[in-house]
């Protein structure tokens, strides 16, 4: 099934506005029950959970910054 860049703008929006800091409690809480690893631990597993929510969602936030490629053009020649 594919989404329609309406769509996945939308999804994108509710990602990062309810999905990611939800993610971020979820890390701090994981974090919390670990006890206070070395630093460079700490930082090890902040980066790999940074970069673990995203790749989930790789397709959803595909383009997103770009124009509609669904709208049509109405600027004529």
């Amino acid at each position: 099934m594919t989404l329609s860049y309406k769509s996945r703008r939308r999804w994108s929006l509710i990602i990062l506005l309810v999905g990611l800091p939800l993610y971020i409690l979820a890390a701090v809480g994981i974090m919390v029950m670990l006890g206070r690893p070395p630093l460079i631990v700490e930082l090890l597993v902040y980066i790999g959970l940074g970069v673990l929510w995203a790749l989930p969602f790789k397709y959803v936030f595909r383009g997103i910054g770009q124009a509609d490629p669904d709208a049509q053009d109405d600027t004529q020649n």
